[in-house]
């Protein structure tokens, strides 16, 4: 059996899900073209990975006080 193998980081796992939210929200409100899927996907990540920076930037995680 030939089946792909894909392990993500836990940062990856986070976004995957964020992703996963917004396309599902554009597929759901029929804003995603018949066709236009994989560039719905990019774009979901994208906006996802913007996201994550602006989190990044607005908040001090735990592992970050001094």
């Amino acid at each position: 059996m030939n089946k792909p193998y894909v392990k993500l980081q836990p940062s990856e796992v986070a976004l995957l899900g964020g992703a996963s939210t917004i396309y599902a929200g554009r597929l759901a409100a029929g804003a995603v073209a018949e066709g236009g899927e994989s560039e719905a996907i990019q774009q979901a990540v994208g906006e996802a990975i913007q996201i994550a920076k602006l989190i990044d930037e607005s908040v001090m995680a735990d592992e970050e006080f001094d």
